[in-house]
């Protein structure tokens, strides 16, 4: 197994080689394979250990587990503990909701201070079978048919070509210790009644259902991948843009056939769910909209306009050169960075949810403060390419009022830092800076 995922790491993930991997490790069997194998292969890893406070005293046991771990390998660890209860009842939300909430917030937040390159996680083969018929019980398209994504954004999972069995096998042979989770036997919880009591009859009914559903699942992403390339072509002959906003001709829709497929393909990533409404919409009088968290869409005569929920009369602030603090609306200081400072910051660029380090000579006073605007894109700290705000905000699964209330420190039109959040890459101290300035969000005195 070691050597197979080598060569899958070669062949499909080369870009882990040279990065700072941050190990999501629970200390079940799957994520102690992780370790094992990346430490063997000599990637640079730390390790992350959540504990939820949701099995007693087996819960601390498993942290100590991870700890002692860490220390015999000489990993970097990072722990920390949940009252996962307590905050999915505040929240309104199941338990395992509320510790993926908790962890990933939390993962997010290692991996800005400490110059993590890449989250992994230990998903392999059986857990894309486990979601697979989840989605499928539950009703899904072939965004739910289409399993878990190797790369999605800073979150890898390596381990998806090997099987279970290939993971009990490597750790018999390898001698590894594990801790177990005796919930994963309790099948009150609709995964582990799907893992005991259903893929085992797919498996008796067919020994090769494991590689079988593997090329299933690849079938069905050429599938997937073909039919967003239509969309996208269907879209320079349906879709336009004008104003921020988002313009669907109806009656260039009706041309193509399957509206109702093609209307959901483009809107989907907008947060709607009132799918019949939204069909219906097609047909209803001008002036008729219909809401998601974060777009409206609009009936206006022979089209459908789709634009962001922003709030409105938001008031800006600007920051002239020689502000070092403002109270209002943020608590914010700002101080030049020293020769010292500076050049260890060259070597190592740091960021954090509440403190940037930004290239003097990158921005021009005075600097704003204001809430999101229609179109705001940013280009992410650590990551290539950009993002559209919007979107930051949907993976970052915040709230409306938490959009709301997040506000943007800009130079001219470019945003610096969406405060409290993530930085923009672009303004980060390099080896060619000269001056720094440090920017601080304290919390209200």
């Amino acid at each position: 197994m070691l050597e197979k995922l080598r060569t899958h790491i070669q062949q499909n993930l080369p870009f882990l080689n040279e990065k700072k991997l941050l190990l999501a490790v629970s200390g079940g069997i799957d994520s102690m394979i992780l370790v094992d194998t990346f430490h063997k292969l000599g990637l640079h890893i730390g390790i992350a250990h959540c504990n939820f406070k949701l099995r007693n005293k087996s819960s601390d046991k498993d942290e100590r587990f991870v700890i002692e771990t860490a220390a015999t390998l000489n990993i970097p660890m990072f722990n920390i503990s949940f009252d996962t209860k307590s905050y999915a009842q505040e929240e309104q939300l199941s338990i395992q909701m509320a510790a993926r909430e908790l962890r990933y917030e939390w993962f997010r937040k290692i991996s800005a201070e400490n110059q993590y390159d890449y989250l992994l996680t230990a998903h392999h083969r059986d857990d894309v079978i486990e979601t697979f018929l989840i989605n499928f019980s539950r009703g899904t398209g072939l965004d739910g048919l289409t399993g878990i994504p190797e790369v999605n954004n800073e979150i890898v999972r390596p381990l998806l070509p090997f099987s279970r069995s290939d993971i009990n096998v490597y750790a018999s042979k390898n001698k590894l210790i594990w801790r177990e989770d005796k919930s994963n036997a309790d099948t009150k919880y609709l995964r582990n009644k799907i893992r005991h009591n259903v893929v085992p009859v797919f498996k008796e009914l067919n020994p090769s259902f494991s590689s079988s559903f593997s090329q299933t699942i690849c079938n069905l992403n050429e599938s997937k991948n073909f039919i967003t390339q239509q969309i996208e072509e269907l879209k320079k002959r349906i879709v336009s843009h004008k104003d921020n906003s988002i313009i669907i001709d109806l009656e260039a829709l009706k041309l193509q056939g399957s509206e109702k497929f093609i209307l959901r393909e483009i809107l989907k990533e907008y947060q709607f769910t009132q799918w019949d409404d939204i069909h219906n919409l097609r047909n209803a009088q001008s002036g008729k909209f219909i809401t998601s968290a974060t777009h409206r869409l609009l009936k206006n005569r022979s089209e459908l306009i789709l634009s962001e929920i922003i709030e409105e009369n938001s008031p800006i602030f600007k920051i002239d050169k020689n502000t070092k603090k403002i109270k209002k609306p943020l608590h914010l200081k700002f101080k030049k960075i020293t020769e010292e400072k500076l050049y260890k910051l060259q070597h190592n660029p740091k960021s954090s949810l509440e403190k940037i380090h930004v290239d003097l000579e990158n921005i021009t006073f005075p600097l704003t403060l204001r809430k999101r605007q229609q179109g705001d894109v940013f280009h992410p700290f650590g990551m290539q390419g950009k993002k559209k705000l919007s979107k930051f905000f949907k993976d970052e699964k915040m709230s409306v009022l938490e959009k709301e209330n997040t506000w943007v420190l800009c130079t001219k039109d470019l945003i610096i830092w969406v405060v409290g959040k993530r930085m923009d890459d672009h303004f980060k101290i390099t080896k060619n800076t000269k001056k720094g300035l440090k920017i601080t969000l304290k919390q209200e005195e």
